[in-house]
């Protein structure tokens, strides 16, 4: 399997910083990542007590965190490191099992996740997407998500949760509001770009306007809203009105 294409070489490797409790998977990621010429391991921790010293110290730009570890859980450490100025990305390690983790560490902040039986080269893919601000949910894992959020609490909190996300949307600009619906469907930038008529850069530009209206640190909690708001069927396209 082919990964993208890799960063300018005249841009500056994504320093990358590994926490998982398992030495064995630990020294599989390093060995995987370590390859690319255009990611730096810069550090790994073992538990999430350790993510905030490694943070301020070795100022990684991208964290790849497992869920499951002693002392302090990933989901702990994501929400606490997420909290602060100038945070990292996070990307979790996960199972398909752990939805309700997963749900709670990207509304917490994280840029998504990845499982840990992912062929190589696709978790190499989703390092470098993260770092360029692109999120690392395919289409159907971000419908699997957002179908359990969806269905997470009782009726009158889903439906209360639904009215704030249609006034929350309410507030975007057409072009805004078309560009959060995308998202939503897990499209990157470029296909954004190609499927609206912008250039990449005018993309961009919406997205960063979408996440500072909302307070958002990533596009996956657009997607979460655009969902809570009903604007996505169940085949990922928008509802006709």
């Amino acid at each position: 399997m082919t990964t993208s294409a890799p960063m300018d070489p005249a841009a500056r490797p994504v320093r990358l910083l590994i926490v998982d409790d398992d030495p064995l998977v630990r020294a599989g990621l390093a060995l995987m990542l370590g390859g690319a010429d255009d990611i730096d391991i810069v550090g790994e921790g073992t538990d999430g007590t350790e993510v905030a010293e490694l943070v301020d110290r070795l100022r990684p730009d991208v964290v790849l965190m497992d869920i499951r570890m002693p002392g302090m859980d990933g989901l702990t450490a994501t929400e606490s490191l997420r909290s602060r100025p100038d945070a990292p990305e996070v990307v979790v390690l996960t199972t398909f099992h752990a939805d309700e983790q997963v749900l709670r560490a990207i509304r917490a902040g994280a840029a998504g996740f990845v499982l840990k039986d992912t062929p190589p080269a696709q978790i190499v893919d989703s390092v470098r997407r993260v770092a360029a601000g692109d999120p690392v949910l395919s289409p159907a894992v971000t419908r699997r998500l957002m179908a359990r959020a969806a269905g997470t609490g009782p009726r009158d909190d889903r439906m209360d949760r639904a009215d704030r996300a249609r006034q929350r949307i309410a507030a975007l600009a057409e072009r805004e509001r078309e560009v959060a619906i995308a998202v939503a469907r897990g499209r990157s930038n470029a296909e954004i770009a190609a499927t609206l008529y912008l250039s990449v850069a005018t993309v961009k530009t919406q997205v960063s306007r979408i996440l500072a209206k909302f307070g958002f640190n990533n596009r996956v909690q657009i997607a979460l809203l655009v969902h809570d708001a009903g604007l996505l069927d169940d085949d990922g396209a928008e509802p006709a009105t």
